[in-house]
Formats: C-alpha cells, sequence, structure tokens
C-alpha cells in the first residue's frame, strides 16, 4: 500500500532555498487538532505549492479510512493522529486495504516515539511529521516525499524587475547573470521575457535568431532538449535565451505562459536570472511569486518609492514563508537632480536596499554600447564588486560575503549625504 520509508522530522532547519516546488498531485490532510490545521491550510498558499491540488478535512484516520471506502485515495494522504497507538496502527490497517498502489502516507502526531516510528516503518508509512512544525517544515517534507534519489537538485530562479521602465533592472539582471557564471563558475541561464523590447541580446553582443519566444508560444513541446537547442552561448558557463525584440506580432500571454519554460531551464541549471519587463500582468506576478529570490531595482523618486513599495508589498503578502525581496537603488547621485535620500528611501520600503548603485553614464554607457559587462569595462572599479557582491549574497557565498562586508560601508553613506 504505502511503499516508501518515513524519516524522523522535527523542527526541521532546512533553508528555504533547497525546498523544491510540489509537482502537480493531489492532497488529502485529515486533521484532529485546530494547530495543524492552521499549518496545512496555510501551506497550501505557499509558492511551492502551487501546482498541487490540497484539501484538509477534519476527523483524523478515522475519517480517513471512511472517505476512501469507496473512493479513489490521492497521491498523498495526511493524518494527524492524538489516539494512542494500538488504534493508530489499526486504523492504518484497514486503510491499506484502500490505499491505491503508489499513495504516500504522511503521519502526524504529538509525540517523538521510537516504537510508533518502527511499527510506521513496518506499514511503509513514507514520513513522520512531530508537532509543532512549521510551514516550511511541512512544505519541504512534502517536496522530499517526490524527491528521486540521486536526481541533480532543481535550479534556482532570481527574478528582477524595475519598479519602474528604464531604471536599469535589465542591466542589475545582465550583470548579475554574468557574476554567477564568471565568478562563481555556475552555468547560468539569462532569459529576457521582455519579448517586445528586451535588450539581453544587445547587452551580450548576441543576435540569435530563435529564443524565448520559441518557447513560450509552443508550451507543450518545450523541454530541456528544445532549451539547449534555443540557447546562445555567452561564455564557458553563461548561456542566453534571448527576446526577440520584434514588433511583428502581439505578446498578450496567459498566467502560465512562461511555467513549462521556466521548469524546463531549472531541471538543467543551477541559475537562472530572469530580466522580467516592468509591467504587472497574472503572467508577471506568478513569475515573481514562483522565483526563489525577487530584486526590485529603482532610482530614488517619488514614482520609483511608491511603485517599488507597491511591488514589494505585495510580493511579502503573497511570499510570507521566503526571503523579502531585495531591493537595489541604481543611478544614485545623478547631478542637479533632486533625489530622495536612501536612508529616507529605505525608512518607507521597511528594507535596507542590498546594494547602491552610483551614478556614472560613462562607465554605463560604455558597456551598452560596446554589448559588455561592466566587470568587463572597469574590472577593479566599485561598480563591478558591488555586482560581485550582489551575486555573492544571493549565492549564500559567506567568504564573499566577508570579503566585501565593508563596501557598502564605505559608500551608502556619502551616496545618502549627497542625496
Amino acid at each position: 500500500m504505502l511503499d516508501d520509508a518515513p524519516s524522523a522530522h522535527s523542527q526541521s532547519t532546512t533553508p528555504i532555498a533547497q525546498i523544491d516546488p510540489v509537482p502537480r498531485v493531489s492532497i488529502q490532510a485529515f486533521c484532529e487538532s485546530p494547530e495543524a490545521a492552521a499549518v496545512i491550510q496555510a501551506a497550501i498558499g505557499d509558492r511551492r505549492m502551487n501546482k498541487a491540488h490540497v484539501k484538509q478535512n477534519m476527523g483524523g484516520a478515522a475519517a480517513a479510512v471512511e472517505a476512501y471506502r469507496n473512493s479513489p485515495t490521492p497521491n498523498v494522504i495526511v493524518i494527524e493522529a492524538t489516539s494512542d497507538r494500538d488504534l493508530l496502527v489499526s486504523q492504518l490497517d484497514e486503510l491499506s486495504e484502500y490505499c491505491d498502489a503508489g499513495t504516500k502516507v504522511v503521519i502526524v502526531g504529538k509525540v517523538n516515539d521510537i516504537v510508533l516510528y518502527r511499527q510506521l516503518i513496518a506499514r511503509g508509512v513514507s514520513e513522520y511529521l512531530v508537532l509543532p512544525f512549521s510551514v516550511v517544515d511541512f512544505v519541504s517534507a512534502v517536496s522530499q516525499l517526490f524527491k528521486t534519489p540521486g536526481a541533480k537538485p532543481l535550479g534556482r530562479v532570481i527574478a528582477v524587475i524595475g519598479a519602474k521602465g528604464g531604471v536599469g533592472a535589465s542591466t542589475v539582471a545582465h550583470n548579475v547573470a554574468w557574476h554567477f557564471a564568471t565568478e562563481l563558475g555556475a552555468d547560468t541561464i539569462i532569459a529576457d521575457l521582455d519579448l517586445g523590447f528586451g535588450t539581453a541580446g544587445l547587452d551580450f553582443n548576441q543576435d540569435p535568431p530563435q529564443g524565448v519566444a520559441e518557447a513560450v508560444f509552443a508550451p507543450d513541446r518545450v523541454d530541456a532538449t528544445l532549451v539547449d537547442r534555443l540557447l546562445s552561448k555567452c561564455g564557458d558557463n553563461l548561456h542566453l535565451l534571448a527576446a526577440p525584440a520584434m514588433l511583428d506580432r502581439l505578446y498578450d500571454f496567459g498566467e502560465v505562459a512562461f511555467d513549462s519554460l521556466i521548469d524546463a531551464m531549472r531541471a538543467s541549471t543551477p541559475w537562472i536570472v530572469l530580466d522580467v519587463p516592468h509591467g504587472w500582468t497574472a503572467w508577471t506576478r506568478r513569475t515573481l511569486v514562483a522565483a526563489d529570490e525577487v530584486i526590485v531595482v529603482a532610482e530614488p523618486d517619488l514614482a520609483n518609492l511608491r511603485n517599488a513599495k507597491n511591488i514589494v508589498d505585495n510580493i511579502r503578502t503573497a511570499r510570507p514563508h521566503d526571503h523579502p525581496p531585495r531591493l537595489i537603488l541604481n543611478n544614485v547621485g545623478v547631478p542637479k537632480r533632486p533625489e530622495i535620500p536612501v536612508a529616507d528611501f529605505a525608512k518607507t520600503i521597511e528594507m535596507e536596499p542590498t546594494a547602491v548603485l552610483a551614478h556614472d553614464a560613462k562607465l554605463f554607457g560604455s558597456a551598452a554600447n560596446n554589448g559588455q559587462m561592466i566587470a568587463e569595462i572597469e574590472p577593479k572599479g566599485k561598480t563591478a564588486e558591488t555586482f560581485g557582491v550582489i551575486s555573492g549574497l544571493i549565492a549564500g557565498r559567506g567568504e564573499v560575503k566577508k570579503q566585501k562586508r565593508g563596501l557598502f560601508d564605505q559608500f551608502l553613506p556619502k551616496l545618502s549625504k549627497k542625496a
């Protein structure tokens, strides 16, 4: 009936970034306590459970047995068991008579009982969770049920969006991706999702004949082989999925239009940086919410402040169990331009910027016109160093963070005073 052995799991400290999305499966939970029901209900809204169909019921093991006497079982059954050990074992034995082959069962209990644990193993229960546990613990446990032993970990998705058009979000996305590939030596894809006006091809001095459009307009054909064929090589570890940047058709997409493409990239590549166009549609919001990290790029003026706060607040609310979006202030310190001080900007949004990029029209203009990254133009400059810090922080490279720790301290106060 239940063919996977469990692992004890109580108050896990699994990093959020390591939790793979739960596949398109059906999950039914049978709770006895409001505590467990609240956690599972909250988990239904977690971004990693987006594809799963989850239903939460009350009644525990007895209700589960009754529910499946004459109905097929889902992919996963979650049962809270607060009754005595013998009764639970008896109920599981009865449930096994109705379970379909391959159904996984997760038991939720309040006692870390080794005797019960062994009995559950003998009956093929997949997981045993001990209360109290968090939403992240629950999602992680369900995710692990569908992880193939020996399979490569899924890649991490970094979505970058501007608070306004023209604030340099694409520049940030492309340079961060370049540092992932060049400084950290990680296989990286930069995917330009601005199909009408994307600049990734220009920024990397590439003019590939195919790219994002071929995948998005034929989602049923998307797999790792197709994605590999559409990629343009920009370096040893960096590949580009370019936008057509043409207006020969309309680019109106449904909410899930990019799902299969992003899934295919994650299955084959450790790092995927999405250059998301400024806008607020069903698919852009879905892309941001589903990403492992979100970067919001803004300039220090009032419209950027309003838009950045709206985006950050919306994403925070949709991703309560994730790292909040990262804020990067760009083009700070333009001569004679009135600007909102960095400290005031940060206070209003209620977060410190991950980085502040100073105005340098010559440097950024040269990089754009030459189809090069900042570090290729001025490898030892502060701006290139800042992009290295950003990529290191996102990648969780402690040594990078330690080496660069004083960097922002050197120029943040100066920029704040200048503003």
